[in-house]
C-alpha cells in the first residue's frame, strides 16, 4: 500500500484536525510531505502533535520514516522504462516470463478491484448512463489506446460520447463542454501536462471529471469527483494497462446493461450500416 492508501485506510479513526491534515497532504501528495515537519504543520494550520498522531495510526514510526516513503513513491511515480526494468531485474535466475509477468498482472488485477468501492463504481456507471449528460473521453500517450477502447463501446451504448484527440486540435472539443457534462481521463505515471489541462478546464467549465490512475494518482485526483486507483507495476520497462483496461470493461458492462433498450436499438441500426457497408465478412 502507498502511503495515500494507508492514509485513507485509517481515515475514519482520525480526529477533526488530522482530517485536514489529511486533506492538505493528499491534495498535493507526495510534495506536500517533503518539507519539514514544522513547515507541514504551519502549511495545513495544525500541530506537530497532531502530524505525529495521524502518522502513528496509519501504522508509521515518525516523520523520518513517512518522508523515506514518500520520496520512495516519488521516484517511482517519475521513473522512465530503463528505471522500471533495473527496479524488477535480479541476479536470481528467472522463470519463463510467462509465469513471471502473467502473476504479478493478475495480483495487480486482485489488488485493484479488492480496493475498488462498489458505491464509487455504481456512482460512475450512473452518470454515465445519464442521457442529459455528453460524455467525453480522453487518455494520454499511451492511455490514449484505452481512451479509444472506451469510447467506442460508449459510443456504441448511447448518444453523445466524444472521444479527444491526442492533437493540438483538443481545445476545439471542450468549446462544446457544459456544467454537468462528464470527463473520463486516464493518466498514469509520468503524469502528462495535457491530460492535466484537459482535466483542469473541463472542471472550470462545470463538468464532472472522471479519473482512472494508477496507484500513485495522477495530479488530476484532486478535481476529480471520481478517482479509480489501479496497479500498474509489471517486471517490464514498460507499466501494464490491464488493471484499468478490466475496470473498463467492467464499467462497460454495467452500462450497457443498464441502458439495453437504447443499447439494442443502436446496435440493430449499427449491424445494419456494417451488412450495407460489408465491413464484415460473411460465411453464409
Amino acid at each position: 500500500m502507498t502511503i495515500s492508501d494507508k492514509i485513507l485506510a485509517a481515515r475514519d479513526k482520525m480526529t477533526p484536525s488530522e482530517r485536514q491534515l489529511i486533506g492538505f497532504l493528499l491534495d498535493d501528495y507526495p510534495i506536500a510531505g517533503l518539507g519539514s515537519i514544522t513547515e507541514l504543520a504551519a502549511k495545513a494550520s495544525v500541530s506537530t502533535t497532531t502530524i505525529t498522531r495521524m502518522l502513528q495510526k496509519v501504522g508509521l514510526e515518525g516523520y523520518a520514516q513517512f518522508q523515506v516513503a514518500l520520496r520512495g513513491e516519488l521516484k517511482e511515480m517519475i521513473s522512465d522504462p530503463i528505471a522500471k526494468r533495473d527496479m524488477w531485474k535480479t541476479d536470481l535466475p528467472e522463470e519463463h516470463i510467462l509465469n513471471r509477468y502473467s502473476r504479478q498482472v493478475l495480483e495487480n488485477q486482485k489488488r485493484t478491484l479488492d480496493d475498488i468501492d462498489p458505491d464509487e463504481f455504481d456512482s460512475l456507471c450512473d452518470l454515465v448512463c445519464d442521457a442529459n449528460r455528453t460524455v467525453f473521453v480522453a487518455g494520454g500517450r499511451i492511455t490514449s489506446t484505452l481512451a479509444q477502447y472506451l469510447y467506442l463501446h460508449l459510443q456504441m451504448i448511447r448518444p453523445n460520447v466524444r472521444l479527444l484527440p491526442m492533437t493540438a486540435s483538443w481545445p476545439h472539443d471542450l468549446l462544446d463542454i457544459k456544467k454537468g457534462d462528464i470527463l473520463i481521463v486516464l493518466d498514469v505515471r509520468r503524469y502528462e501536462n495535457t491530460t492535466l489541462a484537459m482535466g483542469q478546464m473541463c472542471y472550470e467549465q462545470g463538468a464532472e471529471v472522471i479519473l482512472f490512475t494508477d496507484q500513485w494518482r495522477s495530479p488530476i485526483h484532486n478535481i476529480a469527483k471520481l478517482t479509480f486507483s489501479s496497479r500498474i507495476a509489471a517486471p517490464s520497462a514498460w507499466d501494464s494497462m490491464a488493471s484499468i483496461l478490466v475496470l473498463l470493461e467492467c464499467a462497460i458492462a454495467r452500462v450497457q446493461e443498464q441502458l439495453w433498450d437504447t443499447v439494442e436499438a443502436r446496435t440493430d441500426a449499427l449491424e445494419a450500416a456494417f451488412d450495407r457497408t460489408k465491413l464484415f465478412r460473411k460465411f453464409v
